[in-house]
């Protein structure tokens, strides 16, 4: 009589291989040439968040071009809500931010789901700052603003998944601008209305010099309450 192979286990599979290391396909590489970025939406962009004694200010510019010679868009939103009492920025790639924003979404609901509880904006930082780390999101640099029961914050979440809170923070590619501006008008305890002033200033001085950045601002403002985002065209309607 024929014996039974014990050299594999029961499925027919030689347990010899590696389980880190599967026979059939490789995930993709995520890089990219540079003949690759020139046809890619960028957002170019300055994106600003300031905490308030009323709760977050966020506020961004509305240009999109290719290249960073083209623009491909002029109303580009560039601020959404992820929380009912939290906002991102989109900064980078469009389509790298979107699809950012898209899984933090769907990862915050599963959180709250098992832990029958909301999520603090701390945690929030830290499983975006997960994400930017391990995940394929080519190119972000967002800043998250949110308000919850231990105060109001903002954090700055770079490509590599660094997390850092402050007051206020900038990213994009007009920050060295705006930073000179927020620098001379900050001021610990501002209303969200005098931060709305203060950060659209930020946006137009960085629209004036940084050709990633341009049309107009949108405002976010972040209380316990929610979240409420506008967009303003004419810089005169806010300053």
């Amino acid at each position: 009589m024929r014996q039974p192979d014990t050299s594999l286990p029961r499925t027919g599979q030689d347990h010899t291989l590696s389980p880190y290391e599967p026979e059939l396909g490789e995930v993709p590489s995520n890089d990219l040439s540079a003949d690759d970025l020139e046809g890619v939406n960028k957002t170019g962009t300055t994106t600003i968040g300031i905490t308030t004694a009323e709760g977050v200010v966020i506020a961004t510019d509305m240009r999109a071009s290719l290249g960073g010679r083209f623009v491909s868009n002029k109303d580009v939103q560039k601020v959404e809500q992820i929380h009912p009492t939290a906002a991102l920025t989109l900064v980078g790639s469009v389509g790298g931010a979107q699809s950012f924003i898209r899984s933090l979404r769907a990862e915050v609901n599963l959180y709250e789901a098992r832990r029958g509880e909301d999520i603090s904006i701390e945690a929030l930082a830290t499983l975006a700052g997960n994400f930017a780390r391990g995940g394929p999101f080519f190119a972000i640099n967002p800043i998250l603003g949110g308000v919850d029961d231990d105060g109001h914050h903002v954090y700055s979440i770079d490509p590599a998944g660094g997390v850092m809170a402050d007051d206020y923070t900038i990213t994009g590619s007009g920050m060295t601008v705006a930073y000179g501006t927020l620098e001379r008008e900050y001021e610990e305890g501002m209303s969200n209305e005098e931060a709305k002033r203060v950060a659209a200033s930020g946006i137009k001085s960085a629209v004036e010099r940084d050709t990633g950045s341009g049309n107009g601002v949108f405002l976010a403002t972040v209380t316990e309450e929610g979240v409420d985002i506008k967009g303003h065209k004419d810089f005169d309607d806010v300053l």
